[in-house]
């Protein structure tokens, strides 16, 4: 059994995989922060990052101060549906430095931006979100999977976005 200490072997090629993943969850919802904000390219910014690690680039200083200037718009944005897109930017930025320790929180790194874009559409109607969901579910590859369930089950807590975070992680986790 793991515990909090266990070390997992991650390679270049799977952090770039769940950053790709990342990137798509996040991308899908970028033009609701973008109607309330046009002016505001921070999430832009930050996706933009992750797509450029993806895709080989380097894993350094950009990623990260994108992914802390997603952060910032998010705090500033002025609708929830806003916010929680510009979390998924976050998410997608900081995915590349998902920490190879066996640690719940973790799992927030490969699914965190596929939750907060769930949040963003689903408004009042739960099931939305739900259903974005299961399009995330479909959306991730064995690769993802694969390095998903080498972590433990995702935490408690974290309201809708942890709910949906959870229900994500059971349904790749069950996934044959």
């Amino acid at each position: 059994m793991m515990n909090e200490t266990s070390e997992i072997v991650l390679s270049m090629q799977e952090l770039r995989e769940v950053t790709r993943y990342a990137a798509e969850c996040a991308q899908e919802v970028l033009e609701i922060f973008e109607m309330v904000h046009p002016t505001d390219s921070r999430p832009r910014d930050a996706i933009n990052a992750a797509w450029a690690f993806a895709r080989g680039g380097n894993r350094g200083k950009t990623l990260r101060d994108t992914a802390w200037a997603a952060l910032k718009a998010a705090h500033d944005a002025s609708t929830a549906a806003a916010s929680d897109a510009a979390r998924a930017a976050m998410c997608a930025a900081s995915a590349a430095y998902l920490h190879p320790l066996a640690n719940a929180h973790q799992v927030k790194h490969i699914l965190g931006a596929a939750a907060h874009a769930a949040k963003c559409v689903e408004g009042d109607d739960r099931s939305v979100g739900t259903a974005h969901i299961e399009q995330a579910c479909q959306r991730a590859t064995p690769s993802v999977v694969d390095v998903l369930r080498r972590y433990p089950a995702a935490p408690h807590g974290g309201g809708r976005v942890g709910e949906l975070l959870r229900e994500l992680d059971v349904a790749l986790r069950e996934r044959c």
